[in-house]
Parts: C-alpha cells; sequence; structure tokens
C-alpha cells in the first residue's frame, strides 16, 4: 500500500507544483481512511486554490478523475480535498471545539 500511496502522492505534487503560482507554500496530506482508502489533502495559499480548481473546477475534476483512474489500477479508492491554509486553518478550529 505504501508504494501505490507514494506514487498517488509525487503524481499529485507534481501538477500541483506544475500548476500554481507558490508551490513552497503548498502542503500534500495523505490520510489512510481504510486498507484500501486514501484521502488527499492539497493546502495551498488562497491564489493558488482557484488556480488549481480551474474555470467551473474543471481544472479539480480532471485532476481527480486522473488520481482515481490511477489508484481504481491498484484497487485503491481516493479522495482529494483542495482548500487554502485559511480553510484548514478554520477547519481544524472548528474540529478541536468539539
Amino acid at each position: 500500500m505504501q508504494a501505490v500511496t507514494d506514487r498517488l502522492k509525487n503524481f499529485l505534487q507534481y501538477v500541483a507544483v506544475n500548476l500554481i503560482e507558490e508551490p513552497a507554500k503548498a502542503q500534500l496530506k495523505v490520510a489512510e481512511l481504510g486498507p484500501k482508502k486514501l484521502r488527499f489533502k492539497l493546502i495551498l495559499a488562497k491564489q493558488d486554490v482557484a488556480l488549481l480548481i480551474g474555470r467551473n473546477g474543471f481544472t479539480a475534476s480532471a485532476i481527480r478523475s486522473v488520481l482515481k483512474a490511477a489508484a481504481e489500477r491498484e484497487g485503491v479508492q481516493v479522495s482529494l480535498q483542495i482548500h487554502s491554509h485559511e480553510e484548514e486553518a478554520e477547519m481544524l478550529a472548528r474540529d478541536a471545539g468539539h
């Protein structure tokens, strides 16, 4: 499973770095939700979120499609969340409050 996770993570890093303006501020987190289930979370600078999501979400949709196709070949389910550092901080604060 680790080899699959690493390949998918490398793919996402490559795509994100080449599509955004501030790759130094990008973070990629991976959570294993189950035996063959992964969640990737791309946390970016606010203006990079818009770049990566693209017009009407087409860019993000294409990235998710390729990611899912690569994962399915290995029998793994994946999801991808894309949001800004500010949104991540808000979510962490909300989770800490509950």
